[in-house]
Parts: C-alpha cells; sequence; structure tokens
C-alpha cells in the first residue's frame, strides 16, 4: 500500500468499499508462458514482410512480433515486477448494485484520497485498449509532488471501466453502453465515496463516458477532453477559424477512417466473433492491441510497456468484455460527441495533441459543449496520459484553477 496516506477513503465512503491488491495466481502466468511457446506465428507474406522496417500500413510486421513474442515468452518481461509497481499504488473494489439493469458490479478503482477538505475529486476514465495503467505516470507525478495526503489538492479516481480489467463484465441478458458506465461512475463517487462533486477528465471511451457524466449529472461540476472524435459540422456554424496545423489533423483522421478504422467496425458488428479470436490467443491478442500502441502514438513505447497492457488484459480474461461500446459509436445508431444528449453545457476543456489518430479543430469541439478552455499541443498521441502525463497533468490543472469558482469548489 501506498506511504503518505493517500489510502484514506473520504469520510462518508460506503463501508462496501475494501482495499485491494492485484495478485495473478501463479498458474495463470504459468498457463501464459506454455501458450506463449506453443502458438506459431503466421508464416512470411508480402504483407507481413515489407522491407522498410517501418511500413507498417498493411499491419503489424512479422519481425516485430516474433521479437517481442521471444521478449515476452523468454522472461524479457516479468508481470510480477510490474505487478509489485503497481500495488504501490491504493487500489480498491466497490460492491453497486445498479437498479436499471438489475445487475451487481464490483468496480475497481486506483486512487490517491486528500486529507483536505477542500479537495477538487477527479475522475480520469480510460479508454480501449487502454486500462487504469494508463494514468499511473500522471498518479505518480502528483504522489511525488505532495508527500502526503494532507498536502494533496485533489481526489484522484481512476476506475476500470466495466468489462476491463479487474472490473466485473457487463450483464449477460442486457446490452451494456456509455451511459450506464457513466451511471455507474456517477454512483460510484456520490453515493459510495460520499463526494458531492466531482470534474470528469477522459479519452477514447472515456472521452464518451466523461461527456455523458458532465452533460446528463448533476454532480459532475466540469469535464475536461482530449479526444472528441466526431462528423465534420456543417461549416455554416463553426465559430472559430480552422488552422493549417488543423487541416492536417482533420486529413490525418479522414486517412485514419480509410486505413485504420478496420477494427473498430469489427468490434461494433463483430464482437462475439473477434472476442474469441483475441480470447484464444495471447499472441493474436499482442498482434491486435501492439499495433495500436505503436501506430497511434507519436513515438513508439517500450515494449515493456506494450507486453505490460497486453499481459492485464489477457491475464484478466477481458479481450472480449471490453468491447461493448463500439455498437454506440459505430453502429447504425450512434451517436457523436456532436449528439445534442451529450452537450456538454458545463465548464468545458479540452486537448489537442497533434498524432491524436483523429484531432479534432477547435471550432467544431466548440459546438459540442460550453468550450472555456483549449489547448494545443504538437507532440502527443492517443493515449496522451501515458505518452506525456505530465502535459496532461499541466493542462487538467490549469483548466481546474480558471474554472473553480464557476464549479463551486
Amino acid at each position: 500500500m501506498s506511504s503518505g496516506g493517500f489510502e484514506t477513503l473520504p469520510n462518508g465512503a460506503s463501508s462496501t468499499i475494501k482495499p485491494w491488491r492485484v495478485d495473478i495466481p501463479q498458474e495463470s502466468l504459468d498457463e501464459l508462458n506454455v501458450l506463449l511457446k506453443r502458438t506459431p506465428l503466421a508464416p512470411p507474406t508480402y504483407e507481413n514482410s515489407l522491407p522498410d522496417a517501418e511500413d507498417r500500413h498493411l499491419g503489424v510486421r512479422r519481425d516485430w512480433l516474433t521479437a517481442a513474442k521471444k521478449h515476452w515468452e523468454d522472461g524479457g518481461f516479468d508481470w510480477r515486477k510490474k505487478e509489485e509497481y503497481i500495488n504501490t499504488f491504493p487500489h480498491f473494489k466497490a460492491q453497486i448494485h445498479d437498479d436499471a439493469l438489475s445487475s451487481d458490479f464490483d468496480i475497481h478503482f486506483v486512487a490517491l484520497f486528500s486529507k483536505r477538505s477542500d479537495a477538487i475529486p477527479i475522475v480520469f476514465v480510460h479508454g480501449w485498449p487502454g486500462s487504469f495503467l494508463e494514468f499511473l505516470p500522471m498518479l505518480e507525478l502528483l504522489r511525488s509532488r505532495y508527500k502526503t495526503a494532507d498536502e494533496l489538492p485533489y481526489h484522484l479516481i481512476v476506475p476500470s471501466l466495466p468489462g476491463y480489467t479487474f472490473s466485473s463484465a457487463p450483464p449477460l441478458d442486457k446490452n451494456f453502453t456509455i451511459d450506464d458506465a457513466a451511471r455507474l461512475f456517477d454512483r460510484l463517487i456520490v453515493h459510495d465515496l460520499g463526494l458531492s462533486a466531482y470534474v470528469a477528465q477522459g479519452g477514447d471511451v472515456g472521452g464518451r463516458v466523461a461527456r455523458s457524466l458532465a452533460s446528463q449529472y448533476e454532480h459532475c461540476k466540469a469535464a475536461h477532453l482530449n479526444t472528441a472524435p466526431m462528423p465534420a459540422p456543417d461549416p455554416s456554424r463553426l465559430q472559430s477559424p480552422i488552422s493549417a496545423l488543423e487541416h492536417e489533423g482533420i486529413e490525418r483522421g479522414n486517412q485514419f477512417t480509410q486505413t485504420g478504422s478496420a477494427y473498430a467496425i469489427e468490434h461494433a458488428t463483430r464482437p462475439s466473433t473477434i472476442g474469441f479470436v483475441l480470447s484464444s490467443s495471447p499472441v493474436a491478442l499482442l498482434a491486435w492491441i501492439g499495433e495500436k500502441f505503436r501506430d497511434w502514438t507519436d513515438a513508439d513505447p517500450p515494449l515493456d510497456t506494450i507486453l505490460e497492457s497486453v499481459a492485464l488484459y489477457w491475464l484478466t480474461n477481458c479481450a472480449a468484455t471490453s468491447l461493448w461500446s463500439y455498437r454506440q459509436v459505430f453502429g447504425p445508431d450512434a451517436q457523436t460527441h456532436s449528439s445534442e444528449k451529450w452537450y456538454i453545457g458545463k465548464p468545458f476543456g479540452f486537448s489537442w495533441f497533434k498524432k491524436e489518430i483523429s484531432p479534432v479543430p477547435k471550432a467544431w469541439v466548440e459546438l459540442t459543449g460550453n468550450l472555456v478552455f483549449h489547448r494545443q499541443h504538437d507532440k502527443g498521441g492517443h493515449f496522451a496520459a501515458l505518452e506525456h502525463p505530465q502535459v496532461l497533468w499541466d493542462d487538467v490543472e490549469q483548466f481546474l484553477a480558471q474554472v473553480r469558482g464557476q464549479c463551486g469548489f
């Protein structure tokens, strides 16, 4: 457990919230190692063996996957070492009954709690193929800056989405949506943690959940996002000019739609099929997720960073249970950030990262909410919290300083 008192729950927190630790059974690790060693790779093909080592436009290269698999199966990646670090942060599980779905959930979350009476609660929500791991570098920054819970001016709460890693999977008999996840998280923050007001932050699926929280729940007083994918609006509605750099971003987004979004259509239209594929082989999961961590960032993350996320998905068996959000976003009745239902009428901040897979101009984003804070960065991609935790945190903190009075904190 972390030192500094960051594990102390806020006054009024429910007794159903219990401290928790990550402890993967050794037999699961042994089974994983056997599967890695016994799983064959596809034979060399033109598509996976293009001559330029950096050419990935037809998918994962065989040489990279071969090297990554060998590093993993030979013990170059040590899960227990990663697990030990993960457990230096306070973990919890909350038992939540959701009346709307007539279902019970265990919601896992990592947190650094403050002992200050004026602490601002912030809930950080991850996306796919991310997890709570994305925000650990940011939490590390904060616990290094503020040595004790008496100094920390925020409650930092990082829940695992239902169906992801250590949170319960969605029910088997009902469709589960982004708005369902938002309802559970609002319940977690307000009812179970006893916090009467909070701010939501997120990207990817987490950005949509944060938008749902801010637009539909009174206790969520503001939202900061770092993604906002949406179709091009009617030019007559735009209130701001679009810069040359933002036009480049639009082109990047169009290119991604044409050549990089097939995974999302598969998740949305055939989640059962791809769920079986990804749950049957850790090497298949490595190819599917590893591609995203390499293609959606402005610089390739260290291999161990990729393997940490892939291993977590495999060891928690969440490859199939984490795909539920795609039907709502890419299916026939898709909702986007520009939908009227998800308009943020509260203070709204946005961070634009150049190498995001679909960087949306400020002129588009401000049509989706009361945009009062906007920052543009010339580096960083889809996994902003993981890639540039200090940059993203600085934006969040500046946004909070600007809107604190309006939010009643």
